[in-house]
């Protein structure tokens, strides 16, 4: 059985996956020392069979052997050796104390890929709510992930779950959705279709705004009725991801009401850029009113 020595077991592509893997759902174990008998467990538990596979393969490249398989369940050996190769270089596996190491960028994508193809998801709300996230209760592993992922320009939003005394970190915005996806990904094929359905699911709504003047006055009555929105008594908005929909709209109004907003660009909490055409003189506002466009 050919296992590496300490001195050989380079921190490479392989090695980098595996401890990713160790640190997500595997486990670097041996049984309490007052007990007679000893054991050594590494492995890997998991019901997706891709993931078990590239496990098994990167560890036989790593080590030398090849853990056994139990599709749907784990990849697993027992070796007092390699537990003992593992704990020196890197320490504890338990879920409160591994330590991502330190990584090139190239090192540090392979590192987040197969530790999100354990315990990241994707969530995604058509339209509305579309995220990568994570859960962890290492607080200073999570860390790491974070500053990980900022070294690859990929924003998130890290959250405290006091009662479950649980960290998480999501990740929000088609561009950063989009960095992520081009960085890091998914092996996980179930969790790589969800992140691609949920960038598809980004799409640029254009508002075709018909050329024949009375059809397009009848389109605008019918947009406005369903985006604008009544702040205050004389203050209204239109909200948009597109600004050339805004930009459109404002010239219609204008050219059909006389009334004439002021588009501003904003960013929401989750770093989603938007852009909305506020309306806030009296005159336009009873304008709209007026003409049925909104109620008193």
């Amino acid at each position: 059985m050919l296992i590496s020595s300490k001195d050989d077991m380079k921190l490479d592509e392989n090695l980098s996956s595996i401890h990713a893997y160790l640190c997500g759902d595997g486990y670097v174990i041996k049984n309490p020392n007052s007990q007679r008998r000893k054991y050594y467990r590494i492995g890997l538990r998991n019901t997706n069979p891709v993931l078990l596979k590239d496990f098994q393969n990167k560890f036989f490249k790593v080590f030398g052997v090849v853990p056994r398989l139990i599709l749907g369940e784990r990849c697993e050996i027992g070796s007092r050796e390699i537990y003992e190769k593992l704990s020196k270089k890197f320490g504890s596996f338990y879920s409160w104390e591994w330590k991502m190491p330190k990584l090139n960028k190239k090192l540090i994508r392979i590192w987040l890929r197969s530790y999100f193809d354990c315990e990241g998801w994707v969530f995604c709300k058509s339209h509305k709510n579309r995220h990568v996230g994570a859960d962890c209760v290492n607080k200073k592993g999570l860390d790491q992930i974070i500053d990980g992922l900022n070294k690859l320009e990929v924003r998130t939003i890290k959250k405290y779950n006091k009662k479950r005394n649980i960290y998480r970190i999501l990740i929000y915005g088609k561009d950063n959705l989009n960095k992520f996806s081009e960085l890091v990904g998914f092996s996980h094929p179930d969790k790589l279709r969800k992140l691609n359905d949920a960038l598809g699911d980004f799409m640029i709504y254009e508002w075709n705004f018909p050329k024949e003047k009375e059809r397009c006055k009848k389109f605008l009555k019918v947009l406005l009725k369903e985006k604008i929105r009544i702040k205050k008594p004389y203050y209204a908005r239109i909200v948009s991801k597109n600004e050339n929909n805004l930009k459109e709209l404002n010239r219609w109004l204008k050219y059909f009401y006389n009334v004439e907003g002021r588009i501003n660009k904003g960013i929401n909490g989750r770093g989603t850029v938007y852009f909305e055409l506020n309306i806030n003189k009296k005159e336009d506002i009873e304008n709209l009113i007026n003409n049925k466009i909104i109620n008193k």
